[in-house]
């Protein structure tokens, strides 16, 4: 089957999708319609998150059939992003899955496009705050219908750094480290439970930097989003060499260019004297 490349096509489709998506969950908090259950124990998941999912997975595979699926909920292999001659539809029906539970605003849909290495389409929705994010490789990013761009502050003692923490506790030392490290040298941390949305707010220049250890489906379109609004992206630590770069979540960091170098340092340092 010939893969057509029409990044264009594929944004409009999952810009439709993430709309739809949003009021199934809109729908599903206004009338208490869901069931909570935990993964491994302890990552909540909801009916709601497991109904979106099908939907978005549906609807990927009757208008590009050939096309493959990296989702959080129903086919979480990474070995599927390797196929790097078929685009790889990366998506998180619910980022924010607590915040979703308990009533809290940032949540979002996640829908990325990641095709030979790099990612070429990214939509991220917030339903409950009205927010339609987008990107497509090369044309900036867009917050509902104008661009947008990072901050640009350039004084590391006057940034405001957005991070988020995993629900294994393994690594809870390594975390405060990190928190103390930025507290003590920028001028506030925010933890709103959402990386996708954290992303977007460093590309419409409302948190100066992000930072954390997420997986591809948390992080894929949003850091495109980031990205074409002029930030740069790396990592602040060790990442996993069978991820593809592109779509790699270990460490990452994400930053208005003029404080990538100090903020990149500053958690650098850090890791190094815990570990010492």
């Amino acid at each position: 089957m010939s893969i057509k490349f029409e990044p264009d096509r594929w944004l409009e489709s999952a810009k439709e999708w993430a709309l739809h998506a949003g009021g199934m969950m809109q729908q599903g908090r206004a009338n208490a319609e869901f069931k909570r259950d935990y993964k491994a124990g302890h990552e909540l998941v909801t009916s709601v998150d497991l109904a979106v999912d099908d939907y978005l997975c549906t609807q990927i595979v009757s208008t590009f059939p050939g096309h493959l699926i990296l989702s959080e909920e129903s086919s979480p292999d990474l070995n599927v992003a390797m196929a790097s001659d078929v685009p790889v539809w990366v998506i998180d029906p619910i980022d924010g899955t607590v915040n979703f539970a308990q009533g809290l605003p940032h949540v979002a849909v996640s829908i990325a496009v990641f095709y030979r290495g790099e990612r070429w389409v990214g939509v991220v929705y917030g339903p409950f705050l009205n927010e339609m994010y987008s990107a497509v490789k090369g044309k900036g990013a867009w917050l509902n219908d104008r661009p947008i761009s990072v901050s640009g502050r350039n004084v590391l003692r006057n940034a405001v750094v957005a991070t988020g923490f995993p629900y294994q506790r393994d690594t809870l030392y390594e975390l405060m480290g990190y928190v103390t490290a930025v507290l003590a040298n920028c001028q506030d941390i925010r933890r709103n439970g959402s990386a996708a949305l954290d992303l977007c707010a460093v590309a419409n220049g409302q948190m100066d930097a992000y930072y954390e250890n997420v997986k591809p489906w948390d992080m894929a379109a949003g850091a495109l989003i980031a990205e074409e609004a002029g930030a740069t992206i790396g990592a602040f630590g060790a990442q996993r060499a069978e991820w593809p770069k592109a779509i790699n979540g270990d460490s990452l960091i994400v930053a208005t260019p003029e404080l990538y170098d100090a903020i990149n340092t500053l958690l650098q340092e850090s890791r190094i004297e815990l570990s010492v």
